[in-house]
């Protein structure tokens, strides 16, 4: 079955810098478009970024638009999420999320039938 397994998530200052990385498996990885999403307790899975199938369309919220970057893998069935200048606000957890189909990326949660357990991300001083 597919499973996603999302790592590198922690405690960074603010202006930080964090990686994450999301694993993938029991899939043709490089047919599936994959996003990342955030959650904070009480508020709604809200997108982050995403990412076609080859990699060459990326889309990211407004919110991260110029502070992180998604990429992808395909040869290690990875996706990614570089974070810089990290801000209080981006305290969550991160979820990464798969899709297969020919849409080349899609920002709601509904359109993603796959997900990760989540790795928490803490920006705090």
């Amino acid at each position: 079955q597919v499973q996603l397994v999302e790592s590198g998530g922690g405690l960074v200052q603010p202006g930080g810098s964090l990686g994450l990385s999301c694993a993938a498996s029991g899939l043709t990885f490089s047919s599936y478009a994959m996003g990342w999403f955030r959650q904070v307790p009480g508020k709604e899975r809200e997108f982050v970024a995403a990412l076609s199938k080859i990699g060459g369309i990326t889309y990211y919220a407004d919110s991260v638009k110029g502070r992180f970057t998604i990429s992808r893998d395909n040869a290690k069935n990875t996706v990614y999420l570089q974070m810089n200048s990290l801000k209080p606000e981006d305290t969550a957890v991160y979820y990464c999320a798969g899709r297969k189909d020919n849409i080349p990326v899609v920002t709601s949660s509904e359109g993603y039938p796959y997900w990760g357990q989540g790795t928490q991300v803490t920006v705090s001083s």
